[in-house]
Parts: structure tokens; C-alpha cells; sequence
């Protein structure tokens, strides 16, 4: 089988490779789509401090089942499943208290172990769910990133009162104005220096007036003028630019909550005196709790539709010109796909 094995920093390539075989507890997946997402990148340029090299990458992939290990039952076979990247192991005080995602022995597939841009890949059969029906593969490949939106709300919680701000139109802070609006129905406004990201959003459910370039408003201004008084009461970073926090404490509503995804390894400068007089929460969100079921259910509802992030299809054989794309062409991309061609 062929798969895109980065080999080290900045050196990928298509590799030939044993067909691996599911274990006790696994199944294999044929894959179909896989999406680039920006740690991806991060693996190709050796800037994820996680990763050990080679890697198959990849973990935000849909494919259909056909092999199980021992244990899995053989009525899986066929079944098309998208497959929850993260790994715990069921034991430490993280997975004790229900914050598998932050397992002292974490793996992420993809990351820790070979991922999803592979023609096959195995998972724990309990991480592979079933899509929901008249979902287009293309969308289901995309549920991953929008259990990390779903992950982050829940850990800050949403209130019908609030008033919330997304710092980033990529296909994080897309997702994210997916849940808020059309799950939580709140006003949300959401920023981003591209207008090709931000006319995304009006997709996505937001109103116009909502959409702030801020290569033109200052923020503090642009929302002062749409009626927000006290500043937003939630704010989401999903672009993690060590200013963006520090803006945000500062425009941040008196008992707002502030969440923050994302790996900057870039100190923020935070005056204390400003997070205690306003007695601000910041709530860190790394990958997804268990947030599949979840975000499956608001897909076979109709509340969400994953694929509005989706811009381009691109031959597993081309990706090196997928990561070109998906890296240096942001007014033309958001989420781009790998194709494996199979019928999933």
C-alpha cells in the first residue's frame, strides 16, 4: 500500500508499505478522504514537539472497514466510519475523572502513531463511528476538527445571554461559528484578515454585520459600533497568536470566559491585575473528549453541515501540491483534502 510518510522535518514522500494488520481490539480502515490540517503542517516543518519521525500522518479521516482484529465483531465489516484520532489509556487521573484527552500516556493517531493518510489504517475499533446517514464522505472526513470545536464550547460552556467573538476564520473558528450559532443560536462575531475566509462565515450561519476584517476595523472599535457593550462575554483564539490572548483579556466582558486552542510556544504578556478585576476564566482545549457521539447527533439532526469547510479535493499523489495549497493559498483554501479513491 502507499502512504505519505514524513521522514523528517521537511522531507515527505509516497512510500511503499507493509499492509499493516489490526490487533486485539483494532480494525482496519480503507481510507477515502483524509484532511490537512494545520498540525499536519506543523509535523512536515518539525514543529510539533509530540511527533516522532518517520510518520505516517493524518488523523481527521472516513474510509469503510475491512479487516477486524480479535475481539472486534466481524458485523463491522463494510461498515463506513470516521475515526476519532485520540487514544487513552483508561488509567491515569486524567482518564479517571473523564479528560481522556489529556492522558498522561496519550497517543493521538497520526501524531504517536501512524495516521490516516494511508491507502489503510488500523484504530481501536471503539474510536471508529459509524457516519451519519446522507452524510457525503467528503463532510464526514471533517468531523474530526468539528469535535474540536465541540470540545472547546463544552469546556467553556454557552449560555443563552452570551455574546461571543471567534479570533480566526480557518477551519477551526469556522466549525466553532457552526456550533454557536446554529447549535446555540448566540450572536457571534468572528475576525480574520482574508475576506475569501470570512465570506465562508456568512455559510456557516453568520449575519453580515458579524463579520469583522480586522485589516480594516480595529476590533475594539468594530464592536463597539454593532452594539456590543462590555465587550464580548466569550471569546474563542483559534488562530493562538500570543497578542490575540492578550487583546482578548483586555476587550473581554466582566466574568467572561476566554477559550484557547492551539500550541504557541510564544509567551503572552497578561497583566494579572487585568484577569482578577474582571474575574475572567481561561479555559484550554486540546483535541476532543469524546465529543464524537456528539457532534454526530447535530449532523443527523440537521444542526450542522461539516461540509461547509471543505474547498478542495486533491489526489493523494499530489500531496505535495495538497500541503502548497493548503499552506500558502489561504484566500483560495480552508480545508483541503486528500482523495485516496476508493469507494469508501
Amino acid at each position: 500500500m502507499l502512504s505519505v510518510v514524513v521522514e523528517e522535518p521537511r522531507r515527505m514522500a509516497l512510500r511503499e508499505r507493509p499492509m499493516p494488520q489490526p490487533q486485539a481490539g483494532e480494525l482496519r480502515v480503507r481510507v477515502r478522504y483524509a484532511g490537512i490540517c494545520g498540525s499536519d503542517l506543523h509535523i512536515f516543518h518539525g514543529q510539533n514537539p509530540f511527533v516522532t519521525y518517520p510518520r505516517v500522518i493524518g488523523h481527521e479521516f472516513v474510509g469503510r472497514v475491512d479487516a477486524v482484529g480479535e475481539g472486534v465483531s466481524t458485523e463491522r465489516l463494510g461498515q463506513t466510519v470516521v475515526v476519532d484520532p485520540v487514544i487513552s489509556c483508561g488509567q491515569c487521573h486524567a482518564c479517571r475523572i473523564g479528560r481522556q484527552n489529556v492522558c498522561s500516556r496519550l497517543q493521538v493517531i497520526g501524531v504517536h502513531r501512524d495516521g490516516g493518510f494511508s491507502e489503510y489504517a488500523c484504530a481501536p475499533a471503539k474510536n471508529a463511528y459509524l457516519i451519519p446517514p446522507g452524510l457525503a464522505l467528503p463532510g464526514a472526513s471533517v468531523i474530526e476538527p468539528f469535535a474540536v470545536a465541540a470540545n472547546v464550547t463544552h469546556r467553556t460552556g454557552v449560555l443563552p445571554s452570551d455574546v461571543a467573538l471567534i479570533y480566526g476564520a480557518g477551519a477551526v473558528g469556522l466549525n466553532l461559528l457552526q456550533v454557536l450559532k446554529k447549535v446555540h443560536g448566540i450572536r457571534t462575531f468572528i475576525t480574520d484578515h482574508v475576506d475569501e475566509r470570512l465570506a465562508l462565515a456568512l455559510g456557516c450561519g453568520a449575519a453580515p454585520d458579524e463579520i469583522i476584517n480586522t485589516r480594516r476595523e480595529p476590533l475594539p472599535e468594530a464592536l463597539a459600533q454593532r452594539g456590543v457593550e462590555g465587550g464580548p462575554t466569550l471569546i474563542y483564539d483559534a488562530v493562538c497568536h500570543p497578542a490575540i490572548l492578550e487583546e482578548a483579556v483586555r476587550i473581554a466582558a466582566p466574568a467572561g470566559r476566554i477559550g484557547i486552542l492551539g500550541f504557541s510556544p510564544t509567551p503572552s504578556a497578561i497583566p494579572q491585575q487585568e484577569l482578577t478585576k474582571k474575574e475572567l476564566t481561561l479555559y484550554a482545549s486540546r483535541l476532543n473528549c469524546a465529543m464524537f457521539p456528539t457532534v454526530i447527533d447535530w449532523i443527523a439532526r440537521g444542526l450542522v453541515d461539516p461540509g461547509h469547510i471543505v474547498t478542495h479535493q486533491v489526489d493523494f499523489h499530489d500531496v505535495a501540491g495538497a500541503f502548497d495549497l493548503a499552506e500558502r493559498n489561504p484566500r483560495e483554501s480552508c480545508k483541503v483534502l486528500l482523495d485516496f479513491g476508493t469507494d469508501g
